[in-house]
């Protein structure tokens, strides 16, 4: 059974690296992240943008003065128009540089360190394909639900919840939408914009820096497939082990049955000719009377005529063991014997007949010399 368990060790110890190299990939394509600074180690290619109403008359401005490993730019908001706005976005960029729609489903957070000078209120807002209002052409009609947030002096990090963003009440009203509408999907997202909010102080400069922009998301799906990989290999493992371990046992019960079997047999011991008669004489003795249950040392040496310390000394020159362990070995080989052999007679009755009147006693024997019951023995032994 050695080579069995040394098998199992190494094959455990195997399928257990296995488990968690998968487990680590699994659990590294679950926990999504998605970098936006620095900027060259962003997950996308983006470029800096800035909208202010100057473009349309009014006297708001917006000034980026880095956008490579932080986003740091000023802003000023104007009070000339009813409602002045000034910010600034990231624009996802494809290979060539032309503006590209991206998957953010994913993802649930956005989170980012922050800092503004005066104490600002700002927004972040994620600008996406409306399938019944969009038009690529017209930047107005992409819908634009936001979050805000406040910034002082000192570094502070925020958390953006990308699945509870408010789409402003004038979006709806302006294309004819029902206010019940406010489901979503990140799936065609084309901007994402931080920017001044009527509570951002108007007619004074203010600037804002922004670090560790990302996103963070979860995709169940691998742990989902981690699960149904643990289950089938490990089981797959477990049900190998359990028929190897039977074959195995099946194995080593036979060869250690064959192995004792000739002690059984007085004519298939180890005898020589030029023996004593004493030497002949136990052994015949053992191998004939071992069923008897009175049979113990005390009884051989007043049947044989021969001490305690001579039977011990022949037996274990001849076979090496002591009187007793081998009177216990005849008598558990000729029980494995029966066991095999015999489809009708019970262990009880098996442990009677070999010279054992205390069957728990029997069984106790039977497993530290076979490593089994001898039910489990007998099962085995003929399954």
């Amino acid at each position: 059974m050695f080579k069995f368990y040394q098998k199992v060790g190494v094959v455990s110890i195997a399928l257990l690296l296995l488990t968690l190299l998968v487990g680590g990939i699994c659990v590294d394509r679950t926990f999504l992240t998605a970098k936006f600074l620095p900027a060259d180690k962003s997950t996308f290619n983006w470029r800096p943008e800035t909208w202010a109403d100057k473009d349309i008359g009014g006297g708001s401005t917006v000034v980026i003065h880095d956008a490579k490993y932080s986003l740091d730019f000023e802003f000023k908001m104007a009070s000339a128009l009813e409602y002045p706005y000034a910010s600034m976005a990231i624009s996802i960029l494809d290979e060539d540089g032309g503006e590209l729609l991206i998957d953010m489903s994913r993802y649930t957070r956005l989170s980012f360190m922050v800092r503004c000078e005066p104490h600002n209120i700002l927004f972040f807002a994620a600008h996406m394909v409306d399938e019944d209002v969009t038009d690529p052409e017209d930047p107005s009609k992409y819908r634009s639900p936001s979050s805000h947030f406040s910034c002082e002096k000192e570094w502070a990090q925020v958390h953006i919840d990308l699945t509870r963003l408010k789409t402003p009440q004038w979006w709806f009203d302006k294309f004819g939408l029902d206010l019940s509408r406010e489901a979503y999907r990140l799936t065609q997202v084309s901007k994402i914009s931080i920017g001044a909010t009527h509570q951002s102080p108007q007619d004074v400069s203010s600037l804002v820096k922004i670090n560790e922009l990302t996103m963070h998301g979860r995709d169940w799906r691998y742990m989902y497939a981690l699960a149904v990989w643990v289950v089938l290999v490990w089981g797959g493992f477990i049900f190998w082990l359990f028929r190897a371990h039977t074959n195995a046992l099946i194995a080593e019960l036979k060869r250690k049955f064959e192995k004792d079997r000739p002690l059984i047999a007085y004519q298939q011991l180890s005898m020589q000719p030029q023996r004593a008669k004493e030497q002949s004489d136990i052994l015949r003795y053992m191998t004939t009377e071992y069923a008897n249950p009175e049979l113990n040392l005390d009884l051989a040496v007043t049947q044989l005529g021969v001490s305690r310390t001579k039977i011990n000394a022949i037996l274990k020159d001849e076979i090496g063991y002591t009187f007793s362990a081998y009177l216990n070995k005849l008598r558990l080989t000729e029980a494995a014997r029966l066991l095999t052999e015999s489809d009708r007679a019970n262990v009880a009755e098996i442990a009677y007949s070999v010279g054992y009147n205390n069957v728990s006693y029997f069984n106790k024997l039977f497993k530290t010399e076979y490593g089994c019951t001898p039910k489990t023995f007998k099962d085995v032994y003929k399954g």
